[in-house]
């Protein structure tokens, strides 16, 4: 809408179809989000309509984010709340932090090794593939079992 203004500020402003549209959701989990607390000072126009700023798009993105690392509503409203007064809670906030990490690093491990079963899985199908295509002998799913080293040791 605005642009930047001529002290470096960005004055752009945005309505809620754009704010949705740029991260992917409907506009109603932006109204999620104010109601929750965790985006918050959405300004209004003459209209009574949503006007966001830069701070929000800002927000949005660590909302995004953190959503995709599995926080939940409540650990997002704790880390903004922490956010507030960094050194007074930098204790939480690093182990709010620290836990996340930690399932994320389990939740990777896992995926590691349903990948590993997925490729195992191919090689082992591509190999009937091909013995059904050459008229061989179909292969052995006990050859295919081998354990796959851990990816993260």
């Amino acid at each position: 809408m605005a642009s930047e203004s001529p002290d470096g500020r960005d004055d752009r402003t945005y309505t809620i179809r754009e704010v949705a549209t740029m991260f992917h959701m409907q506009t109603s989990a932006l109204r999620y989000y104010e109601d929750a607390g965790i985006l918050t000072d959405v300004g209004r126009d003459a209209k009574g309509q949503r006007v966001y700023r830069q701070c929000h798009i800002n927000r949005m993105r660590t909302i995004c984010c953190f959503k995709h690392a599995g926080m939940s509503i409540d650990e997002l409203r704790r880390f903004f709340d922490y956010e507030d007064d960094e050194p007074g809670h930098i204790d939480e906030i690093m182990a709010l932090l620290g836990e996340r990490r930690d399932a994320l690093e389990e939740q990777r491990k896992a995926l590691d090794e349903a990948y590993a079963h997925i490729l195992r899985k191919l090689h082992y199908y591509g190999d009937i593939q091909k013995a059904v295509r050459n008229g061989t002998a179909l292969p052995d799913w006990r050859d295919y079992r081998c354990e796959i080293p851990a990816l993260h040791d």
